[in-house]
């Protein structure tokens, strides 16, 4: 049988259903239906300033940080554009203080659906590549009315993940459990075309990926890695790295998941009774399955991410992910100073 030159997100889709078993109907249009929520929020950031999208909301989100205009748009596309399709039960975003169950009118499905909006917010105005992230669970079979509590699943039990990235091109990165596939917009289309159906992460790399203004605030373990990759050739690691920060994480991670590297964002003595900034369950959980996926690693200090068991919603862990050996080694420094 003849190849098809090209393969959509819903035939790649289709086909992991029908040849393969790893998803259910209702799981492929939950994706497809994110993925269309996707492509309008790519049109939104494209238009800029054009398009008055640009500036504060003049909001806080729940955890007390100023909303960009883009926040609350992105937030109320994914919520419109999923709340009806049957598909799911509730839906948890970064931006909202609670979980927000699909309304009674509309039949409910077995999914639950997290998701970033628009990560990387301080970066809309000045025209830097930001994304979305996703991450879907299923709704325990004797759940009843969605609580958050149904929510607090760890990161392994995910049936898929994944992010758009909105830069010079808007890419959407997915797995459902077998491997990473890599989609691209072709806008004269309309439609996301599969442009790698197998991504992987080297597992050595040259490379790392942290904010250096924090370093005096890190712990030893971390200043331990650092410093090894600061000094080079003539360091203990014997090769010179290169550091690579945009600040935000799905800018971030995307180019580590294209071409290698390791991602750092760890916990700091300046807030020492959190564990960290980032989102446990709307970005370090979908972003380190993406990452094991690929045939990375994602830690939270000594312990995978993946293993994390949530006890709130707007939990938030270190995260420090990427090329495997590198990553194996930042968890043995982390072991051995416990």
């Amino acid at each position: 049988m003849t190849q098809p030159k090209s393969i959509n997100l819903t035939r790649y889709l289709v086909e992991q259903e029908r040849e393969h078993g790893a998803i259910t109907p209702h799981l492929r249009l939950l994706v497809e239906v994110v993925a269309r929520a996707c492509k309008r929020i790519s049109l939104a950031v494209n238009k800029g300033a054009l398009g008055d999208v640009l500036g504060a909301a003049g909001s806080d989100n729940v955890q007390g940080e100023a909303q960009k205009k883009l926040d609350v748009i992105a937030n109320d596309v994914l919520l419109e554009a999923n709340e009806w399709g049957g598909h799911l039960a509730a839906m948890a975003s970064e931006e909202m203080d609670t979980v927000h169950p699909v309304d009674s009118h509309y039949p409910r499905g077995e999914y639950l659906l997290l998701f970033d909006p628009l990560d990387g917010s301080s970066n809309i105005d000045v025209d830097v590549t930001i994304g979305t992230i996703f991450s879907v669970l299923r709704i325990p079979a004797d759940a009843g009315e969605p609580e958050e509590r149904h929510f607090l699943q760890p990161g392994r039990d995910q049936v898929a993940a994944g992010y758009c990235v909105y830069g010079p091109q808007t890419q959407l990165v997915l797995t459902v459990g077998r491997g990473v596939a890599v989609f691209t917009l072709d806008r004269e289309q309309g439609s996301f075309v599969l442009t790698d159906g197998d991504l992987r992460i080297p597992p050595s790399t040259g490379e790392f990926s942290i904010n250096m203004s924090n370093m005096r605030h890190w712990a030893q373990p971390v200043r331990r890695y650092i410093d090894e990759c600061l000094q080079g050739k003539e360091g203990p690691r014997g090769r010179d790295f290169n550091m690579r920060w945009v600040g935000s994480m799905v800018a971030d991670v995307h180019r580590i998941l294209m071409r290698g590297g390791v991602f750092l964002y760890p916990w700091d003595k300046r807030e020492p009774g959190k564990p960290g900034k980032l989102r446990l369950l709307y970005e370090a959980n979908p972003m380190s399955l993406l990452v094991e996926q690929a045939g990375g690693a994602a830690v939270a200090g000594a312990q995978r991410i993946l293993d994390i068991e949530p006890t709130a919603l707007h939990q938030r862990c270190s995260v420090m992910l990427g090329s495997r050996e590198e990553v194996e080694r930042l968890q043995q420094y982390h072991a051995q100073s416990a």
